[in-house]
């Protein structure tokens, strides 16, 4: 847990899902900065018919020291969603509602008029382009709207999108490697149309999905290219037989599953990620491309931990490849908690795949949750992991 002291209270913060073994803060440089910069200038009400909207606060801790004004929070994240409830609930405030805060996803219709516009940079410049393109039509002249983020966040290219769609803007002095973004709403033609979600065709020789066009909205991993990791595993699927249930697990664009879905076609394929942005590249994909587009199920959830989500061991085939980094921190702490999820969803007898690179060492985290892990493919970066649950 980690302490937070702002103009509104000190604040006990955590990440989602809490756990004592993880040293990653809940804030960081960046919120604090910002909150100091809007004590010390006060925070605008604005006309009262305006929002004061957060947008891609990472765990909540922005949205939580600015709970009294009853901030909109804006998140792809489920699992950042998640924190700001817990957060919001550790602070006395309970549910978010009950507390005027509204958590709303990027895919969600943002306020109709927005007078305080606060931007956490993600590490997703191409989300950053989107969400302001989105927000773009709710702002006006009287908007006061600040980004913040470190250092290594804030790049030329990211001021060029506040430039080119809201307006002037310039930055602050660095403090603790942190730095606000100041941009003015212009009243202007408004900026050409957002380029996202992105559609492309995907390379020949991989297999099923050879030539068949994805959906990519912004923020998705590798969201303009087939990443590598992924191409690789795709040459190396298992094909289930008859009516079996898969999951693709932290699904992306949903390329995996959909390939399954085309090789199997009496395939129930579910589609699991913590990013809304990513459900819905999925669930385009696989409409555009599945044989019984009806065959699919896309779930925004942590994982597999929630019992509700899916059952335990009701799975027959879970596939992934999983992520090493949270923002800008390399951990396998998510990869850790996916590979459990997957165990408790699996069947006896059920196989979990996994593609990663090869020096991240998944075998031994899987051979001691498994009790076995064989090598189904490898190539000089990455390797194909399989794991089967007794």
């Amino acid at each position: 847990m980690n302490r937070l002291t702002t103009a509104w209270g000190t604040h006990d913060l955590t990440r989602f899902p809490e756990d004592p073994r993880d040293q990653l803060r809940a804030w960081d440089a960046a919120d604090a900065y910002l909150l100091r910069h809007l004590a010390e200038t006060g925070v605008p009400t604005g006309t009262g018919d305006g929002a004061l909207v957060v947008a891609l606060d990472r765990w909540g801790a922005l949205t939580t020291a600015l709970a009294a004004h009853r901030p909109v929070q804006i998140s792809d994240s489920h699992l950042a969603r998640s924190a700001t409830r817990a957060n919001l609930a550790r602070a006395g405030l309970g549910d978010p509602g009950a507390a005027g805060v509204r958590l709303l996803t990027t895919r969600d219709t943002p306020p109709e008029r927005i007078d305080v516009l606060l931007v956490r940079v993600p590490k997703s410049l191409a989300l950053l382009e989107d969400q302001l393109h989105r927000l773009a039509p709710a702002l006006h002249p009287g908007t006061l709207v600040v980004g913040t983020g470190m250092v290594k966040e804030i790049h030329t290219s990211t001021l060029r999108l506040f430039e080119r769609i809201v307006g002037p803007t310039r930055t602050s002095l660095a403090e603790q490697k942190a730095r606000l973004i100041h941009a003015t709403v212009a009243r202007r033609d408004r900026p050409a149309p957002s380029p996202w979600p992105l559609r492309y065709a995907l390379p020949d020789g991989i297999g099923p999905m050879s030539g068949r066009t994805v959906t990519n909205h912004a923020g998705i991993f590798c969201a303009d290219r087939l990443d590598v990791g992924t191409r690789f595993f795709l040459g190396q699927l298992p094909v289930p037989d008859g009516p079996a249930r898969v999951v693709d697990l932290g699904c992306g664009n949903g390329v995996v599953g959909t390939a399954v879905a085309r090789t199997s076609p009496e395939a129930e394929i579910v589609f699991v990620d913590e990013s809304h942005q990513a459900v819905a590249s999925a669930e385009q994909t696989f409409r555009d491309n599945a044989p019984d587009p009806e065959r699919g199920t896309f779930l925004v959830t942590d994982g597999l931990d929630d019992p509700d989500a899916v059952a335990s061991s009701s799975v027959d085939l879970v596939l992934t490849n999983p992520p090493f980094h949270s923002h800008q921190a390399v951990t396998d702490a998510t990869a850790r908690r996916m590979f459990a999820g997957a165990r408790r969803v699996l069947r006896p007898g059920g196989e979990l795949w996994v593609v990663a690179n090869r020096h991240l060492g998944h075998h031994r985290q899987l051979r001691r949750l498994f009790g076995n892990c064989v090598t189904a493919a490898s190539d000089p970066k990455f390797v194909v992991l399989r794991a089967v649950k007794s």
